[in-house]
C-alpha cells in the first residue's frame, strides 16, 4: 500500500503510539495516509477506537511476527 509518513512506535505501550500517532496526523495534509509499525498487541483495539473517535480511517492492519502495521488516512 501507498503511504506519506511512516511512523515507527516499536517498543511503545498505550498511550504513546496514540499520541505519536495523532501527533503525526496533525503535520500531514487531508487524504494522505500514515503507515504506523508497533509492537503493543493493545494497539489493534486502541487504533480503531481513535479512528473511530477522530473521523481518520483506518484503511488496513496486518500482523505478522509480533509487529502490527496500520495503514490510516488523514481526515
Amino acid at each position: 500500500m501507498n503511504f506519506d509518513k511512516e511512523l515507527d512506535v516499536r517498543g511503545m505501550s498505550c498511550p504513546m503510539p496514540i499520541l505519536k500517532t495523532k501527533k503525526s496526523l496533525n503535520d500531514m495534509t487531508t487524504g494522505q495516509v500514515l503507515k504506523i509499525v508497533a509492537t503493543d498487541a493493545g494497539s489493534i483495539k486502541d487504533m480503531q477506537s481513535f479512528s473511530t473517535q477522530t473521523g481518520n480511517t483506518l484503511v488496513a492492519h496486518t500482523e505478522q511476527n509480533g509487529e502490527y502495521t496500520f495503514f490510516m488516512q488523514k481526515k
